[in-house]
């Protein structure tokens, strides 16, 4: 499990690097609460496009680990060509939403400040939609068939890119333009490109090396194959958007407060969304694992995969809480100067870590079950815990009581800890019912 999870963990503190070094840059810029503020609800409303997108490519996880798993090379190289026929019309339907996003910003009553920073930040954001979508589809392939020493690379150099063009870009440097945020937000477009190509030239590295025979398979579109993709994704990529969603949603909510509550809220955001990345490659890693269990028929192996994955989260998320509250300050510090915004981030980064265990098993739980082919539990549970119950209460803490971005993060806690605890429940009932079932068949 580690020697898979590993690299899978490395590439996703490199993904989510690349967003945290954008908010550190533009943070640094004369009007600093709004730059962070506005860049950060640009990049989370994108976000909800985005990731839903990737949600419908991870169907790739249980049909090309369970192909793989059952040593059918022939079908793992269908289900990549057909991954790249099903984005193609994918990717400017998701652009379009976007666009319409930007509509609804005008009308919830945003901070104007943020407002002017959101918008031409995400009309250039948007153009990175397809590569982001290849790339994602590329990687689960890759790490389906067992190959995922190339991941981490390709996230890192996309890291320098993305670094190297924020620096250029944002402050004018090397005789570029200072473009400010919207200069950061071209540097993420570039890097997205780069990391598509760059995935998909170890993709053919991959065929050369073990001969697999991708050009050799036919390559004509499959609509059945096609919607299996589809039938398995919507359910994860409907989960994922429930969860990013209700993340922009709060995002928005707080956006209706003061700028430094904004940045503050943004802050903890980033906070939990690096510690989150670890158990997110080690739920990538279990999908796979208990996919090529299950493909060869062993149960109890894809059983035994899914709770070794639960315990290494658990160990890291208690590490994560401890840190987050030993060092809220340290932490806020990274990200500003501005002493105000340092103050209301320490009470956040508190109510993150009170959350972390359950955050690290409901997306491991929730990655193990993707390996079964299960990804409809997850979606219905993310969709009552956080919108039905969470947002709500966050919403009635942040303007009922007064406790401002206190409240929506409270309301956001609440629904963590329903999440983990129903996914986990229903991941030892489903494989506790199978395994017994293969024993009485025995």
């Amino acid at each position: 499990m580690l020697r898979l999870a590993l690299p899978l963990i490395l590439a996703e503190l490199a993904w989510m690097s690349m967003g945290i070094v954008d908010t550190m840059m533009v943070g640094h810029l004369p009007n600093s609460a709004e730059a962070i503020g506005g860049a950060s609800l640009a990049g989370v409303i994108f976000s909800v496009a985005g990731i839903f997108g990737i949600g419908l490519l991870m169907g790739m996880d249980t049909l090309v680990s369970q192909s793989f798993g059952a040593g059918n090379l022939e079908d793992c190289n269908k289900s990549l060509w057909n991954m790249i026929y099903l984005t193609l019309p994918l990717a400017p339907v998701l652009m379009v939403i976007v666009e319409l996003s930007l509509f609804l910003l005008h009308r919830f009553g945003i901070n104007p400040g943020v407002e002017m920073v959101a918008e031409p930040y995400m009309k250039v954001l948007v153009w990175s939609i397809l590569p982001l979508l290849l790339y994602s589809g590329f990687r689960r392939y890759l790490q389906g068939v067992d190959d995922v020493r190339p991941v981490p690379f390709v996230l890192i150099s996309a890291n320098v890119i993305n670094f190297a063009g924020n620096w250029m870009l944002i402050y004018g440097k090397l005789g570029f333009p200072a473009m400010g945020t919207d200069g950061s937000a071209l540097s993420t477009v570039i890097a997205r490109v780069y990391m598509a190509a760059a995935m998909f030239f170890f993709v053919l590295r991959h065929d050369r090396r073990r001969g697999s025979g991708l050009w050799r398979v036919s390559r004509k579109p499959e609509f059945e194959r096609m919607w299996r993709l589809l039938r398995i994704g919507f359910p994860a990529a409907g989960q994922i958007a429930f969860e990013i969603g209700v993340f922009s949603f709060a995002t928005a909510i707080v956006a209706k407060l003061d700028a430094r509550s904004l940045a503050a809220h943004q802050i903890a955001l980033s906070a939990c969304s690096f510690t989150y990345v670890v158990p997110l490659g080690i739920s990538s890693a279990a999908a796979v694992r208990v996919g090529q269990a299950l493909g060869r028929g062993d149960y109890p192996g894809a059983r035994q995969q899914g709770w070794i994955a639960v315990r290494l989260a658990l160990t890291f998320m208690a590490g994560a809480a401890i840190v987050l509250l030993a060092a809220p300050t340290l932490i806020a510090r990274i990200f500003t100067p501005d002493r105000q915004v340092i103050s209301a981030s320490t009470a956040l980064l508190a109510i993150v870590a009170a959350f972390q265990l359950f955050d690290g098993a409901q997306v491991v739980a929730t990655g193990a079950l993707r390996g079964m082919g299960d990804s409809h539990t997850a979606a219905i549970v993310n969709l009552i815990a956080y919108w039905f119950i969470g947002i709500p209460a966050g919403w009635v803490l942040c303007f009922n009581y007064g406790w401002g971005a206190r409240g929506v993060w409270a309301g956001l806690c609440i629904g963590l800890v329903l999440i983990g605890s129903t996914l986990l429940w229903t991941w030892h009932r489903k494989t506790r019912t199978f395994t017994l079932a293969m024993e009485s068949r025995r």
